[in-house]
């Protein structure tokens, strides 16, 4: 074995222990029922995402949620119900009296007094009426506004559609966005898994293992992860046990394609006996570690950048990525091959590999092939494959950045759809009004507010405690370029007013941006950064690991470019959410160099016997195979992320199943060596090989 490997790979010791006959089965058994134990016994750790925590940290709109939890009425949310015409008529006055009755029951005692329940719109076609929902919660809120939309759906009159829009409908169709949304990412997760390993392997039984194993360790990295963050304080949302549990699925199972792959080779190499097939399972639990112990380090200081970002649920889906890879890497190094030693070589029926039985020759294989071309002419085909990521990449030119919240949604909601027909009869932002919480004299600022250009009205909603809240309706729809820019006047003009801040999705929006582009600013140079040190204290080389960072550089900007092709001509996509290019750009970086560090590594091992130009084809050769099953694997398991009716879930899973494909099956079968091959013994620089 290499010094290289001597220094990365488990100790001989622990790697009898996990496979050897006396020890295996308890090692096995501990890890699962301690597993199982953690899951059933402590189970996931709740907690309520407030709107502060999905705020950019100092923001103006953080700052004007702040302040309001110092209101009375803090908990509350405004569902504004929407009554309009099927036929397009309008509503005369008896008409309006009985919705009028419709509302009146859902009103706070007294709050008809000198205004009326229902407002008609100036073209008498619709007509809304402002509901006040007090909450503690948003699962609380979504369970009263359903109430309110099934009971609305009884008490209307014939011919009149009755819609529930506003915060508060927006809030709970959001939250019914992950109404079991756990369940079906997961099933569709482990099918999509299942699939592919049992295409992989070409065994009816062998699937189960890797499966069974990664499963648990899926489940038991959710439960770590939010008992982690609870105890840390750091909050999370919905989305983030979701992106885990496809980053632990996904990672998990490379890692147990590699070692399997290992073992099987092993295996022709070992005695019938059931110790020469310990042993076999030992060495390739050795030989499999380094890379796994290598990739493991890279996502996990890659996804901890995240405790950067000014975002309070982006640190929590940082820190629960790094606890769930930590699992995912032990269940696979421990777990798994404890597992596997409980059973003999019939594991991989049909085609069981028996001592002396030759390999497959990879001389034959196609990425031999691959590989025997590239050497021939590494110039052209680097060239080549340049100028391919440069024109997929070109798509980034036309691309947008930012998605409206009411695009954000893959299938319209209720509330959307309501808030566009809102917008028809009434001023565009009175389905989703800003709000200005302010410490001032609640007259001045707003008197000072009336005479801002783009303002409709403005209405004091709440005070006490020495805050005051004001409704401001803006003219134009929230989600649209004109409402950023009367926000933004808004803001300029209550400077003049210590003490004030503007809230509601239009102002979030504006900050959610500033808040993007300032972490991709910050979170962007260190991950590379961090990376490539790992890069540079793994391969002992400085131009490897330069060459590594640019090419997975290289393939995210490819990646982003083509999938924005997808987005808008495809899916019809106005723009690019937010925080995508800066997650993608994370999972990418981290798991892009995953198989680049597969390949290197194994190259590296190869040179010491065969020299480096032979080396790096015979690494390419024997790892191009499960390398690539891995990528493919991984890159349908993010893809699954769209099962959810999220568009930002959506567009990651896109780009990294892009980037993967990109990565696994060109850049690293033909950019990476073809450098190499150009570059001889240049590539490790200045390690010597």
């Amino acid at each position: 074995m290499s010094e290289y490997e001597e220094s990365t790979t488990v100790p001989a010791p622990l790697a009898r222990l996990i496979t050897a006959a006396r020890t295996g089965w308890l090692v096995a058994l501990v890890g699962l029922l301690t597993g199982v134990g953690l899951i059933a016994g402590l189970g996931e750790a709740e907690h309520t995402t407030t709107p502060v925590e999905q705020l950019a940290a100092g923001s103006d709109s953080a700052q004007a949620a702040q302040l309001r939890d110092r209101l009375p009425d803090k908990d509350s949310s405004t569902a504004i119900v929407l009554f309009t015409t099927e036929d397009g008529s309008r509503l005369d006055r008896a008409t309006l009296g009985g919705l009028a009755k419709a509302v009146t029951p859902y009103l706070p005692e007294g709050a008809t007094r000198g205004a009326p329940a229902v407002i008609p719109s100036e073209d008498g076609q619709a007509a809304i009426g402002i509901v006040p929902i007090d909450t503690a919660d948003a699962s609380e809120t979504k369970e009263k506004v359903e109430a309110l939309r099934a009971d609305l759906a009884t008490s209307t009159p014939d011919g009149i559609r009755a819609e529930v829009t506003g915060p508060a409908g927006i809030q709970t169709d959001l939250a019914k966005v992950f109404d079991g949304a756990n369940t079906r990412l997961l099933l569709a997760t482990a099918l999509v898994v299942a699939f592919l390993l049992i295409v992989t392997y070409r065994s009816p039984v062998l699937w189960v293992i890797p499966l069974l194993v990664i499963g648990v360790a899926d489940r038991l990295a959710t439960v770590l992860a939010t008992h982690t963050l609870d105890a840390t304080g750091i909050p999370w949302d919905e989305s983030t046990t979701g992106i885990l549990s496809v980053l632990v699925f996904g990672a998990g199972t490379d890692y147990a394609l590699l070692l399997i792959s290992r073992y099987r080779d092993e295996l022709r190499h070992a005695p019938e006996t059931g110790d020469g097939r310990r042993a076999a399972l030992a060495t390739a639990t050795r030989a499999t570690a380094h890379a796994v112990v290598a990739s493991a380090t890279t996502v996990v200081v890659g996804v901890l950048t995240l405790l950067l970002s000014v975002f309070p649920t982006t640190r929590g889906l940082g820190l629960a990525c790094a606890v769930g890879i930590v699992v995912a890497a032990v269940f696979a190094l421990i777990v798994l091959p404890a597992v596997l030693s409980l059973f003999g070589r019939w594991i991989f029926w049909p085609r069981v590999p028996h001592d002396g039985e030759p390999g497959a020759d990879t001389r034959r294989s196609l990425w031999h092939r691959v590989g025997t071309a590239v050497r021939g002419r590494p110039g052209a085909f680097a060239a080549a494959t340049t100028l391919l990521l440069v024109l997929l990449a070109a798509g980034l030119g036309w691309s947008k950045l930012g998605l409206p919240r009411s695009e954000q949604f893959l299938a319209r909601p209720e509330a959307l759809v309501a808030a566009d027909r809102l917008a028809e009869h009434f001023p565009a932002g009175a389905s989703d009004p800003a709000s200005v919480v302010t410490t001032a004299d609640a007259r001045e600022v707003t008197a000072a507010i009336k005479d801002v250009e783009g303002v409709s009205s403005v209405t004091p909603v709440a005070s006490g405690g020495g805050v005051s809240e004001l409704q401001v309706v803006l003219d134009a729809d929230p989600a649209s370029p004109a409402a950023a820019e009367t926000v933004t006047r808004l803001r300029e003009t209550l400077t003049d007013h210590p003490g004030s801040h503007v809230g509601g999705s239009t102002a979030e929006d504006l900050d959610t941006g500033d808040g993007t582009q300032r972490d991709r600013l910050v979170v962007l140079p260190l991950i590379l950064a961090l990376v490539l040190g790992a890069l540079v204290l793994l391969l002992r080389s400085l131009a490897a690991p330069l060459i590594l960072v640019a090419t997975v550089v290289a393939t995210y900007l490819a990646a982003l470019g083509a999938s924005w092709w997808i987005f808008a001509h495809v899916f019809g996509f106005s723009g690019i959410v937010d925080s995508v290019p800066l997650l993608a750009f994370l999972f990418l970086v981290a798991l892009g160099v995953d198989y680049n560090i597969f390949l290197v590594t194994r190259a590296l091992e190869e040179s010491r016997s065969h020299g480096h130009r032979e080396g790096m084809l015979r690494a390419l050769s024997a790892t191009g195979g499960v390398i690539t099953s891995a990528g493919i694997l991984l890159a349908a398991v993010f893809a699954v992320l769209g099962v959810l009716p999220l568009v930002v879930l959506a567009q990651l899973g896109t780009v990294i199943c892009v980037g993967v494909l990109l990565d696994t099956l060109l850049v690293r079968t033909v950019l990476v060596p073809a450098i190499a091959w150009l570059m001889g013994e240049r590539f490790w620089w200045p390690r010597k090989v």
